[in-house]
């Protein structure tokens, strides 16, 4: 059965922002996401071995996000923000240096 057209996103820019959100942006946001748990917990070489499986289980996960937004722009709103969030954790935690 096909999809409702009135569902469907008609601006070709709401498409690209989508599909980019879900590709190169919840790539990034994944693996910035690995990197602040690598630097900010005890333990850093088992996050970065298992992060070799788990990134891309989030990066899948978070593929489906920016199709549940009405605006693709919007998801890049705020995946830009989360993304600059885990930059500040891991810029904060090269500064202070946690000792384990």
């Amino acid at each position: 059965m096909p999809a409702n057209p009135k569902y469907l996103t008609t601006s070709p820019w709401q498409r690209f922002a989508k599909i980019s959100a879900a590709i190169i942006g919840g790539y990034v946001l994944a693996m910035s996401f690995h990197l602040t748990l690598a630097l900010w917990l005890p333990g850093h070489k088992i996050i970065l071995t298992t992060s070799s499986y788990s990134l891309y289980i989030l990066w899948v996960a978070l593929m489906f996000i920016p199709f549940l937004f009405k605006n693709g722009w919007k998801c890049w709103l705020l995946y830009v923000s989360l993304i600059a969030l885990c930059f500040a954790a891991i810029y904060l935690g090269k500064i202070y240096q946690p000792v384990y």
